[in-house]
């Protein structure tokens, strides 16, 4: 995880607070990363939002082709992408410009640009760090 990561209590009540995660290259394959941590979180309670622009729907829930394409009134609580590292400034772009409180980045993604845009922003930045297997530990799950 990034050095400028929130600690762990605070990431503790980043994932107890959230409520609304968009997960941008959610894939209606259930065989996918995204699809397994997606259908995780919806499990325990989080409303899932995909952001993807080859799906129309993904978990029972409407698909759109990039964050500034959602409805202003679903307010995002957490930005979780599942995308190279190269397409991630323009996905924190996105999240500032759609009032995220949070850019998450997927275990292997690392962008330095991203982080600077989003943490100037005010949001928190986590890179490198799968958010199932940090919810998992936060909050005791077993595996």
């Amino acid at each position: 995880m990034n050095a400028s990561a929130p600690g762990e209590d605070a990431l503790r009540a980043l994932l107890e607070d959230a409520e609304t995660i968009a997960v941008v290259g959610l894939s209606s394959k259930p065989d996918r990363p995204s699809y397994d941590v997606a259908a995780y979180l919806q499990r325990h309670g989080y409303r899932i939002v995909p952001v993807n622009p080859h799906e129309t729907e993904v978990l029972g829930e409407s698909a759109y082709r990039r964050l500034l394409d959602l409805p202003a009134d679903i307010r995002v609580d957490v930005v979780d992408v599942f995308r190279r590292s190269e397409h991630t400034p323009e996905i924190a772009r996105q999240a500032v410009r759609i009032g995220a409180r949070t850019l998450w980045m997927q275990e292997g993604i690392v962008n330095e640009e991203a982080e600077r845009i989003a943490s100037e922003a005010g949001l928190a930045v986590i890179m490198d760090a799968c958010i199932k297997q940090t919810r998992e530990r936060l909050m005791g799950e077993a595996r």
